[in-house]
């Protein structure tokens, strides 16, 4: 049986083509602010852990100012570096901002596209806002753990709808259609609150460690860290069971080539970061590697998000 083409993205209810809309000659920029909104979204959680693993999280004393009546580090003959850090990943979420604006008018403004989609653009940009107003609520409550925690959770979540984003603008706006078999796609959806809860377990084990966020104030979850780390690494072991049954159904079922290919970097991607986590864990949690676990974090999220994505076509 011959698939159906899908429906084209200019075509409304009626029949007829949709108007563009004001930025129609703009679209051709889409995908690459689409690219690097999703690149800009990773980055942001490094800087946010740059900021959190060199103490400089109440680098800058205040918010939405850094200092009492400057935006900017003042410099004196005690400056650290740690205001220059806060404020870096202040100015990033600043460059951040600028992108979802862009994304959410290229995105929104596309009458050409499904309204599902196009509300889709104004995620990001909603997110940045959530982000910029938990930050500054992270300041003032001297880095609590749980308003940290959120935070870093929030940005996860970006992370992936920015994915989703990304890869609906590849599609057209029919109904999707699954590629695999029911048990199959039970399986890999199964996979989505498996990553929740390691990420969640994740944040969980950074707030009863050592790297809280500034070098004077620095509060701590009031858990046992060894019994946290061994149940975060036993739901990254839950999480690779998982993942290994859905590469044994998608390698059986004859699965198209670009899902195999998904499963696999996820498969490549969790490995990694379970390496880099057992490491930093025997050898004392240095800065550069919880760093990179917090890169890792991230890009098993786009990874995760864009493998279950592959698995039906629109």
């Amino acid at each position: 049986m011959v698939p159906s083409a899908p429906v084209s993205a200019d075509v409304g209810r009626g029949g007829g083509r949709r108007p563009a809309g004001p930025f129609a000659r703009a679209t051709r920029w889409t995908r690459p602010v689409l690219v690097a909104n999703l690149v800009a979204q990773v980055a942001i959680i490094v800087t946010g852990g740059a900021v959190r693993l060199t103490g400089s999280g109440l680098g800058c004393s205040t918010w939405p100012q850094c200092e009492p009546g400057a935006f900017t580090p003042i410099l004196h003959g005690a400056t650290s570096i740690h205001p220059f850090i806060e404020f870096g990943n202040r100015t990033l979420t600043g460059v951040l901002g600028l992108i979802a604006i862009l994304v959410a008018v290229l995105v929104f403004t596309d009458r050409r596209r499904a309204t599902s989609f196009r509300v889709l653009g104004l995620v990001p940009l909603i997110g940045v806002v959530l982000q910029a107003v938990l930050g500054g609520v992270t300041v003032l409550l001297d880095l609590d753990p749980a308003v940290v925690g959120l935070h870093l959770l929030l940005s996860m979540a970006i992370v992936a709808v920015s994915t989703v984003l990304l890869s609906r603008f590849d599609e057209g706006d029919a109904r999707p259609e699954r590629l695999v078999a029911p048990r199959t796609a039970a399986i890999a959806w199964a996979l989505a609150p498996a990553a929740a809860l390691v990420l969640a377990l994740g944040v969980v084990v950074t707030g009863s460690g050592p790297h809280g966020g500034d070098t004077e104030v620095a509060y701590r979850f009031a858990v046992d860290p060894i019994l946290i780390a061994r149940l975060h690494s036993g739901s990254v072991w839950l999480f690779l069971g998982l993942l290994a049954a859905l590469l044994v159904a998608l390698f059986r079922g004859g699965a198209p080539a670009r899902a195999r290919r998904a499963a696999l970097v996820l498969l490549a991607t969790t490995a990694a970061q379970g390496l880099i986590g057992y490491v930093q864990y025997f050898t004392g949690l240095p800065e550069v590697l919880v760093a990179l676990h917090m890169l890792g974090a991230a890009l098993l999220t786009v990874a995760t998000t864009w493998a279950l994505l592959t698995l039906r076509r629109r």
